[in-house]
């Protein structure tokens, strides 16, 4: 008896280890990115609380009329961003003011939304799902509602060793399936690593991409995270003063943070009010364009031949991560809404 309660034990702790092991396999930094920015020093983020996370993710509870999940304006299949309005689409029909940003590379993003407002990814999910316009909940209201269900009861049990459900938790786990979010496996990332090559246009793309868009959407994330004007000017149905509703600095305004080019191809609309359907129309509103960044500096793009449009569109296409896209890991959690109890 004593020998077999030694084997259960060993069995036991040899499970845990695996477990913890399974950490790094959650969430790989690419050889080609920098370090991430995301502390995740003291954070768990292992398959049960990834799973969690992704349960929350999907669920429609999250809002007051159980219409509405994190993954209504954000698809997997556009690179987490919607493609079907120009801005965001809550509750009873209502509309924000912003085009959804993509979710992925989360972890090396200092901050969070178009204006920065978040600078925490463990507490992000609190803006939506308080908004009026998208989820109208309350976290409270949210937790309650958790809490009826056995099933949630019962994964963060095994999460977290208790029943205990409240907000920290619940952001925790919502942010660590974020955080696995990582889009690397484009052509351009094939080439980087040199297990590919560009053919002619994407080479003669990618050499006007880094004569005149490389300063703001640097490379390999293609962004710099920075917030900048960016000459489109402001819709007067949204009135967005962008950064500057945020720092209170007039010289802030109608600043946004510069979004990544990563998977372009899936995450039209384009910018901050998705008020340019097609590719095409972001390329021209930039030909030949002089912009002053934040720093003071000034960019000066050239004027784009259409050839050389069509060698940069070329480019871009390569950006796309189709492999991320179609992920099953990152789709809604069959597993979890249709599962047996767990005991």
């Amino acid at each position: 008896m004593k020998k077999l309660k030694f084997l259960l034990l060993l069995a036991c702790l040899s499970s845990i280890m695996g477990m913890r092991q399974l950490q790094d396999s959650l969430f790989k930094k690419p050889a080609h990115f920098p370090e991430p920015k995301y502390a995740f020093k003291g954070k768990r983020v292992d398959s049960l609380q990834v799973l969690l996370g992704r349960a929350l993710f999907y669920d429609e509870a999250l809002s007051i009329d159980f219409t509405t999940s994190c993954a209504s304006c954000h698809s997997p299949f556009s690179a987490f961003t919607h493609n079907d309005h120009e801005v965001s689409h809550g509750i009873q029909d209502r509309f924000g003011k912003r085009n959804s940003p993509a979710l992925f590379n989360l972890a090396w993003q200092p901050y969070y939304m178009w204006d920065g407002a978040i600078n925490n990814l463990d507490v992000q999910a609190l803006a939506p799902i308080n908004h009026p316009d998208e989820m109208g909940e309350s976290t409270e209201h949210v937790l309650k509602k958790i809490k009826h269900s056995w099933r949630y009861r019962s994964l963060f049990n095994k999460v977290y060793g208790d029943t205990l459900i409240n907000s920290e938790r619940m952001l925790k786990s919502i942010s660590s399936f974020l955080v696995t979010l990582v889009s690397a496996e484009s052509k351009y990332d094939r080439v980087m690593l040199k297990k590919d090559s560009f053919n002619l246009q994407e080479q003669n793309g990618y050499t006007l991409f880094k004569n005149n868009c490389n300063t703001c959407h640097t490379e390999p994330l293609f962004t710099s995270f920075n917030f900048e004007n960016n000459g489109i000017g402001m819709l007067e149905k949204y009135r967005d003063l962008g950064r500057a509703a945020i720092s209170g600095d007039p010289q802030d305004s109608l600043r946004f943070k510069v979004p990544s080019l990563r998977n372009l191809e899936f995450t039209y609309p384009y910018m901050h009010d998705g008020r340019m359907q097609k590719l095409y129309q972001v390329l021209d509103h930039y030909s030949g364009i002089t912009l002053q960044k934040a720093d003071g500096t000034k960019v000066s793009v050239q004027k784009f031949s259409p050839e050389e449009k069509v060698d940069l569109m070329a480019f871009l296409l390569a950006l796309g991560d189709r492999t991320f896209l179609y992920a099953t890991k990152n789709q809604f959690p069959k597993e979890f809404f249709f599962s047996q109890p767990m005991e």
